[in-house]
C-alpha cells in the first residue's frame, strides 16, 4: 500500500463515509511499537540468506517500509541482506530467497526490470532459487509485469476493491470463514499453532497465475478492479450517493492476491499487496482532525505476521 495526498477515497474506506476530501498530505511510517519476537525460530542463526532487493527504486526496502519484515525474518534465524545490484547470474549467487517488493519504474507503463534481468531471475529459480514477488496497486503492477510473466503470472495493474453497503473498501479480508483462503503448506504451517485463519490486505491489485499455481488468497466474487485512482474515487462516490456507477471498474473473475507454485527446482510466491507484510501507522487529514490507522502485521485481528513467516518457511524448504 502506498498512497498520495489526493486520494480522498482512502478516508472513505477507513471511515465508511465516501467523498471526504483530504486537506493535506498523509503520513505513513513504520510502527515503532511493533514487536518482532518469534517464539519458535525456524533457524538458530546462520539460516538461509534472504535478499530484499532495493536496486529498482523500490518503495519497500529492508531499512525502510519493510524494516518490520526484515527484522521478523532475522528473529526467525534468517540472514537478511539488501540486494543493491541489478539481477544477473553473478548477483544472484549465494541467495536462497529473493524478495522483490514494489519495484518502481516511475512510469505507469514501463517495466522496472530489463529483459535480461527477468531471464536471470527465471533461470535462477529454475535451478533451485526461491522468489517472493510482491507488486501492489498501480503503478507497481505494470513495473513488475515482465518479471511476473516469466512465471506465467499476470498483473491486474489497477486498484482492487469490494463494494459495501455504504460505498466500497480496499481493505480486504481472506479467512476460513469466508472461504477465500486456499489449501497449501503455507496456510497450514508446521503445526496447528501456525495455521492461517485470517489475512487482511490494504489496497492492492489482482493477480492471475498459471494452472499449476495454488491460490492462497482468492478474491471474492464481488471484488472489482479500477484502473486509475480517479476511477476508484468516482466509483466510491457513486456507490455512496446511489448515483449511476458507469463503467469505471471490471470484475476480477476469480483472480487472487496471493499464489504459490513450484517452478522446476525452485519455488515462487506472488502477492498483489505489500502492506500486509509491513507494520505501518498511517495518519490522514480529515477536515480539522486526523484519522490514524494501522496497516499490516500490526493491525488487529489478522494472522499476517504468521503468514509472512510461513511464506518464508515454504520458500526456504522448511515446509513441503
Amino acid at each position: 500500500m502506498r498512497h498520495t495526498p489526493h486520494h480522498s477515497f482512502l478516508v472513505a474506506m477507513i471511515c465508511s463515509a465516501v467523498g471526504v476530501g483530504l486537506a493535506g498530505a498523509q503520513q505513513q511510517v513504520v510502527d515503532p511499537d511493533f514487536k518482532v519476537t518469534v517464539e519458535r525460530p525456524a533457524y538458530k542463526g546462520n539460516g538461509p540468506t534472504v535478499a530484499i532487493e532495493e536496486a529498482h527504486s523500490n518503495f519497500h526496502t529492508a531499512s525502510g517500509q519493510y524494516k518490520p519484515f526484515a527484522e521478523l525474518l532475522t528473529a526467525d534465524g534468517y540472514r537478511v541482506v539488501p540486494s543493491t545490484q541489478k539481477f544477473s547470474t553473478d548477483t544472484l549467487k549465494g541467495i536462497s530467497v529473493l524478495v522483490v517488493t514494489n519495484a518502481n519504474a516511475r512510469n505507469l507503463t514501463d517495466p522496472a526490470f530489463t529483459e535480461a534481468e527477468c531471464d536471470a531471475v527465471r533461470d535462477w529459480v529454475r535451478a533451485g532459487g526461491s522468489l517472493l514477488l510482491i507488486a501492489d496497486h498501480a503503478p507497481f503492477g505494470a513495473s513488475a509485469a515482465n518479471l511476473a510473466a516469466r512465471f506465467g503470472v499476470s498483473m491486474g495493474k489497477g486498484w482492487v476493491f469490494e463494494p459495501t453497503s455504504s460505498g466500497l473498501t480496499t481493505q480486504l479480508t481472506f479467512s476460513r470463514d469466508n472461504g477465500l483462503l486456499g489449501v497449501h503448506p503455507i496456510l497450514r504451517g508446521r503445526d496447528s499453532s501456525e495455521q492461517i485463519r485470517t489475512v487482511r490486505t490494504f489496497t492492492g491489485q489482482s493477480i492471475g497465475g498459471p494452472g499449476d499455481a495454488t491460490v492462497l488468497l482468492r478474491l471474492a466474487a464481488t471484488a472489482r478492479e479500477a484502473p486509475l485512482t480517479d476511477d476508484l474515487d468516482a466509483e466510491a462516490k457513486a456507490r455512496s450517493s446511489g448515483a449511476a456507477i458507469g463503467n469505471r471498474s471490471t470484475a476480477v473473475n476469480g483472480r487472487a492476491q496471493g499464489i504459490a507454485m513450484i517452478v522446476e527446482r525452485g519455488r515462487v510466491a506472488v502477492l498483489g499487496e505489500a502492506a500486509m507484510f509491513s507494520a505501518q501507522v498511517v495518519t490522514l487529514p480529515d477536515g480539522g482532525r486526523q484519522v490514524v490507522f494501522q496497516a499490516g502485521m500490526n493491525a488487529p485481528g489478522n494472522d499476517n505476521r504468521q503468514l509472512a513467516l510461513n511464506v518464508l518457511h515454504w520458500l526456504s524448504g522448511l515446509l513441503n
